[in-house]
């Protein structure tokens, strides 16, 4: 099956272009990583464009970040380490699952609601603990949350709920569930996607000839059918009211 592979982290210049399609850089801040998709066991693409990055650096006194080598004959002799999970604003793995990335967001959000508690102590008026609790803790409960939420478990999904739930018995008040929470996220960014005629994904909302609704996108699988797309396209229906 098709694979990502990554590269090591380099200071690459912005203005330096890609050479070859099945391979896209990606920058953050000071991190740059290539990502090649390898099917049928071919890898030169991935190798040809990784080789003309590393070329570049030895050139230009930039070094590459060093890992633990596991293809030794590799014309430059870059080291590569294949990984069962990788972080990149988030943790992906091999398999798709998420079980990593929620783990890590549960810890942060249970850290959080320390903070959330001292302030109970300090008898913070509870307007201002929602606010906080909006803030600090709800924006990682919504990280990425329309990539991971329709692929996540229900065990997942019930861990980070019972944070809101912490979160709801200190301040005294309800607070979104993350169901809401992901139908708001998903049905704001659907609407951008709608707007924004560059954007390649907005050609799947297709409104029906009345015009009121959307044509759903038709799918073979649960996962498809609970991933962001399909469910977007649902929430813009579920959200017009019939005289829209």
């Amino acid at each position: 099956p098709p694979r990502l592979r990554s590269f090591p982290s380099a200071l690459l210049p912005v203005h330096q272009q890609l050479h070859l399609q099945s391979v896209k850089l990606l920058k953050f801040a000071y991190d740059t990583t290539l990502i090649g998709l390898i099917s049928g066991g071919d890898e030169s693409a991935y190798r040809w464009e990784s080789d003309h990055r590393v070329s570049w650096c030895s050139q230009n006194n930039l070094d590459l970040e060093e890992q633990s080598p596991t293809f030794p004959h590799h014309p430059v002799r870059l080291p590569f380490t294949i990984v069962d999970s990788f972080c990149f604003l988030g943790s992906i793995t091999q398999d798709l699952k998420w079980e990593l990335n929620i783990s890590s967001i549960t810890k942060k959000a249970q850290q959080r609601l320390f903070f959330l508690r001292q302030l109970k102590k300090f008898n913070l008026p509870k307007t201002m603990m929602v606010h906080f609790y909006t803030a600090i803790i709800e924006s990682i409960l919504c990280s990425s949350i329309t990539v991971w939420y329709a692929a996540a478990t229900a065990k997942d999904k019930g861990r980070l709920q019972r944070v809101i739930r912490s979160a709801e018995r200190v301040i005294g008040c309800n607070l979104p569930s993350l169901q809401d929470l992901f139908a708001s996220r998903s049905l704001k960014r659907a609407k951008k996607i709608v707007a924004d005629p560059s954007h390649p994904g907005q050609n799947l909302f297709v409104p029906l000839p009345s015009g009121r609704r959307l044509r759903s996108i038709r799918t073979k699988t649960s996962r498809h059918t609970n991933s962001f797309l399909p469910s977007a396209v649902g929430l813009i229906n579920r959200a017009r009211s019939p005289t829209d």
